[in-house]
């Protein structure tokens, strides 16, 4: 099963790590260490699609890859 990507990065004007989900729209988490910021997306992860299901919005199929991994 494919699941969807998650980008992790420093933001110095954050002062902290972001962890954001590109295929949920708005999907987003702050975290003072890496593995905060990512627990934290995976909790915003389960409530954005709860509440799509909960609401009857569409629930985007996991797509988003890096650069890295699209082959030309």
């Amino acid at each position: 099963m494919k699941d969807y990507h998650i980008n992790l990065f420093y933001s110095d004007e954050d002062d902290g790590y972001i962890a954001d989900i590109p295929d949920l729209r708005h999907c987003s988490a702050f975290g003072s260490t890496p593995e905060d910021a990512l627990r934290e997306v995976l909790k915003a992860k389960k409530a954005w699609l709860e509440a799509a299901l909960e609401h009857g919005k569409p629930i985007p199929e996991p797509r988003y890859r890096p650069v890295i991994y699209q082959v030309a």
